[in-house]
């Protein structure tokens, strides 16, 4: 049997932030984490396998350490749910952002805390997105907002009309300005 450790978990929501992901996993080696679970996947997405290894890993007497409540989950519930596996295996709990202080999940006290964090972080993420939606849509109305580019099969009739006219698939790439492979993949879908 192992001796008990800290665990640590990190995640961050994109690719681009990788400066976050590093700052993460420097704070939680420096509180003692011995082994540190990381991942780059949206924390709306619910199957999220390096905490799902990293709750698996815990054992009684480890602590389960993290930088931000917001890191571990999106919402309340889904908070309370990986606390309530924590406080099954007898792990305890750290978040580095409330100055490294463990909460003893297995006290009514405790677990308000960890409550009142969780709703706190759901409630930031929830003004976050609307001050965006706010923001996009003033974009939009000052047409400076094009949103998402389109995507090649979104222009398979042009495309297709392109090909039918006499193109090759490299000019028809050229001129849209896309990927051969993408004029291809637009043919085959017709």
């Amino acid at each position: 049997m192992r001796p008990t450790m800290k665990i640590g978990y990190a995640r961050v929501s994109t690719v681009d932030q990788d400066a976050g992901l590093e700052a993460q996993e420097r704070d939680l080696k420096a509180a003692g984490c011995e082994k540190v679970f990381v991942e780059k996947i949206s924390g709306k997405d619910t199957k999220r396998p390096q905490l799902l290894e990293a709750m698996d890993y815990l054992r009684k007497g480890d602590t389960l350490v993290i930088t931000k409540v917001d890191r571990m989950a999106r919402s309340t519930a889904d908070f309370l749910a990986l606390v309530d596996q924590v406080q099954a295996k007898g792990a305890s709990f750290i978040v580095l952002s409330l100055g490294g202080q463990a909460f003893d999940i297995s006290t009514p006290t405790g677990k308000l805390m960890l409550t009142t964090l969780a709703g706190v972080a759901e409630f930031e993420r929830s003004m976050m997105l609307e001050r965006q939606r706010e923001g996009i849509a003033k974009a939009r109305l000052e047409g400076k907002y094009k949103g998402r580019p389109r995507t090649v099969l979104s222009q398979a009739d042009i495309i297709r009309q392109k090909r039918a006219e006499g193109m090759s698939a490299a000019a028809i790439a050229k001129e849209l300005g896309i990927a051969r492979s993408g004029v291809y993949r637009a043919l085959e879908a017709a």
